[in-house]
């Protein structure tokens, strides 16, 4: 399992379960688009998504937790971009992009706990994000260690 994690080779022949390989496509996009919504919406959607209550804050405040809003999107956008990366050119590394999805959901989810945040109501963020933790545990326990996708293919350049 540690071998498909950290590949020796990074190319492009994908060696865990197909549907891991599919289920990348919409976990990715997915993530791509709620960075868009940190880094584009007038409230880096932490009122109107996260309910955090911006409005009661000093407008310094406000506009300096929009504005780390919208880094931690670029920081997003970014990762994604590293995922695409991976998809297009080095399948061989999905388990190792799927185990870095996974780990921050799980660090995120401890830094919650250590430090909540106040919030005006349930965040609407929480659904998409528990939906997308699932689906990247399972495409992380697909890719490394489920049956090989196209076994015994050579690669275009070995024929």
């Amino acid at each position: 399992m540690l071998s498909r994690i950290l590949p020796a080779t990074a190319d492009n022949r994908y060696r865990g379960h197909a549907l891991a390989l599919w289920l990348f496509v919409p976990i990715v996009l997915m993530r791509v688009a709620i960075s868009c919504v940190h880094v584009f919406y007038a409230d880096g959607g932490m009122q109107s998504v996260s309910t955090m209550p911006l409005d009661a804050y000093a407008p310094g405040a406000a506009q300096n937790i929009v504005g780390l809003a919208a880094r931690m999107g670029v920081e997003q956008l970014l990762a994604c971009a590293l995922f695409l990366v991976a998809l297009l050119r080095y399948r061989s590394l999905l388990p190792l992009m799927y185990l870095m999805i996974v780990a921050q959901y799980a660090v995120e989810d401890v830094v919650v706990r250590m430090k909540p945040l106040a919030l005006s109501g349930a965040s609407g963020a929480r659904g998409p994000a528990l939906v997308l933790m699932l689906a990247s545990i399972a495409g992380l326990l697909l890719a490394a260690t489920g049956r090989r996708y196209r076994e015994g293919a050579q690669p275009a350049q070995a024929r």
